[in-house]
C-alpha cells in the first residue's frame, strides 16, 4: 500500500493519505485539506462562473448521479465509491473569505453542484454552515445553493441574513412526489414530502426558493400527470418557480443507471440502450417536448419564472466597483450593470 501511494499525485495522493475521521457501516468519512475552495466553471451550459462543493462524493447515492466521475481523480473507479467514500474538506475560514473577496461584486456562485451541501456528512461537519457564515458577513455576489436535504432549513437564520446582502436563489431538488418512486432513484436522500416542508419554511421566511425536477426520466417520472402532481405540491410550498432538465448520461453514471433499469425497469432498458449508447444528452423532440410540457404545467400553477427585483439591503453601491467584466468607471457603470442584469436574469428567472 506505500508503495502505491507513492506513486500517485495532486488530490489522489492526498484522498489516499486522508486520515478517517468516522468508519460506518455503509460509509466512512475523511478529512481532505482543500488548496482551494472555489472551483471556475467556463461551461456555456450553466448559469454560474464559481462553484462550491463543501464534500467530496455524496451518501444520498442518487441512481442518476452525474458527479461521481469526480472520484475519479482521485483514482477510485468503482461508482459506488462516491456513496461510500465522502471527504469533508477541511475548512479555513480566513482563506475562504480572501478567496470570496477576490470576486467580483456581480459574480455568480454555485454552491453544491457535485456533492449535495446538507447530505448526513453535514450533520457530523458543519462545512456548510461555516462557510454560509462566511457569506453572511460579506455583500455583493450571486450565490445559489442546490440540494434534495430538508436540513437546508436549519440554516434559515444564516440564509436570512444572506439574502440580505447577496442575491440568494435556493434550489430543492425534487424529481417526483411519490414516496416509492423516490426511494428507488434516491435511496438515502431524504423524503419528497420532506423536502417540500424544507421549501415551506424557506418560503414563509421570505427567502427565494425554486423546486427542480432534475433529471426528467424518459417513461419514469416524465408524464404529465407526474410533472404535474410536482408542480402543484411545489405551488403549495410556496416556490417561486419550477425548472426542469432531462437526464444526460456520462460514463460514471450509465454504469449505475442501466443496472438499476435492469433490476428495478426491466421493460425500459433496450429504450435506453437506443438512445444514451450513442450519446450521453438526448437530442431533438424529446427534450423540446420536456420543456413544453413543464412550460405549460409550471403556468398553469404559477411557477413561470417569477423574479425578485429587489435589491438586497447590503449590495455594494460604489461607483467604480469592479463587475465580471472587468475594472469599471463610473461614466461605464451603467453598461456593466445591464450585463450584471442580464446574468442576474438567468441566474434568477430561467432555471
Amino acid at each position: 500500500m506505500p508503495e502505491q501511494v507513492a506513486k500517485l499525485i495532486g488530490i489522489a495522493r492526498m484522498a489516499a493519505e486522508a486520515p478517517c475521521l468516522e468508519p460506518k457501516r455503509r460509509v466512512e468519512y475523511f478529512e481532505l485539506a482543500a488548496r482551494s475552495y472555489l472551483a471556475r466553471c467556463d461551461s456555456t451550459r450553466v448559469p454560474f462562473r464559481w462553484t462550491i462543493n463543501p464534500y467530496r462524493g455524496c451518501e444520498f447515492g442518487c441512481k442518476y448521479c452525474y458527479a461521481r466521475y469526480t472520484h475519479e481523480f482521485m483514482e477510485m473507479r468503482d461508482p459506488e465509491q462516491f456513496e461510500r467514500k465522502i471527504y469533508a474538506k477541511a475548512f479555513n475560514a480566513a482563506r475562504f473569505r480572501e478567496e470570496l473577496r477576490a470576486l467580483p461584486v456581480g459574480e455568480t456562485v454555485a454552491l453544491g453542484t457535485a456533492t449535495d451541501p446538507y447530505q448526513p456528512a453535514e450533520r457530523r461537519y458543519g462545512v456548510t454552515r461555516q462557510m454560509l457564515e462566511v457569506f453572511a458577513s460579506m455583500s455583493g455576489l450571486h450565490l445559489g445553493i442546490t440540494t434534495k436535504s430538508d436540513l437546508i432549513a436549519r440554516d434559515v437564520d444564516l440564509l436570512k441574513e444572506i439574502a440580505r446582502r447577496h442575491y440568494l436563489r435556493i434550489s430543492m431538488t425534487v424529481t417526483t412526489v411519490d414516496v416509492e418512486l423516490a426511494r428507488l432513484l434516491e435511496p438515502m436522500a431524504p423524503r419528497p414530502d420532506l423536502r417540500l416542508g424544507a421549501v415551506r419554511a424557506l418560503a414563509n421566511a421570505g427567502l427565494r426558493v425554486v423546486v427542480g425536477c432534475a433529471p426528467v426520466m424518459p417513461l419514469i417520472n416524465d408524464s404529465e400527470a407526474s410533472l404535474d402532481a410536482l408542480a402543484g405540491a411545489a405551488a403549495a410550498a410556496g416556490a417561486a418557480v419550477l425548472w426542469a432538465n432531462v437526464l444526460f448520461l456520462k460514463p460514471c453514471a450509465y454504469q449505475v443507471f442501466l443496472p438499476f433499469l435492469e433490476e428495478r425497469f426491466p421493460q425500459l432498458v433496450r429504450k435506453y440502450r437506443e438512445q444514451y449508447d450513442r450519446a450521453a444528452y438526448l437530442r431533438g423532440a424529446y427534450p423540446e417536448m420536456i420543456q413544453e410540457r413543464v412550460e405549460i404545467i409550471r403556468k398553469r400553477h404559477g411557477l413561470d419564472r417569477k423574479s425578485d427585483s429587489a435589491e438586497p439591503e447590503f449590495w455594494p453601491r460604489d461607483p467604480s466597483f469592479r463587475c465580471s467584466m472587468g475594472e469599471c468607471s463610473y461614466n461605464n457603470r451603467y453598461s456593466c450593470r445591464n450585463q450584471l442584469n442580464r446574468l442576474r436574469h438567468t441566474w434568477l428567472c430561467c432555471k
